[in-house]
C-alpha cells in the first residue's frame, strides 16, 4: 500500500510541476499582453500631444490676417 501511495505522490507532484509551468507561461503572456496594450495606447497619446499644437499653429497661421 505504501509503494501504491508513493506513486500517486509522485504523479501528483509530477502534475503539479505541469500545472505551474503552464500558469507561469499564462501569466507571462498577460503581462506582455498588458505593456503592448499600454505602449499601443499611449504612443498614439504622445503623437497626439505634439501633433494637436502644431496643427493649431498651422492653421491659425493660415487664417491669420
Amino acid at each position: 500500500m505504501d509503494q501504491e501511495l508513493a506513486q500517486k505522490l509522485e504523479a501528483q507532484d509530477r502534475k503539479l510541476d505541469a500545472i505551474y509551468a503552464s500558469a507561469e507561461k499564462t501569466r507571462k503572456y498577460f503581462l506582455w499582453t498588458l505593456v503592448a496594450t499600454t505602449v499601443m495606447f499611449v504612443l498614439p497619446l504622445l503623437g497626439l500631444m505634439i501633433a494637436i499644437p502644431w496643427l493649431f499653429s498651422t492653421l491659425s497661421a493660415a487664417y491669420q490676417i
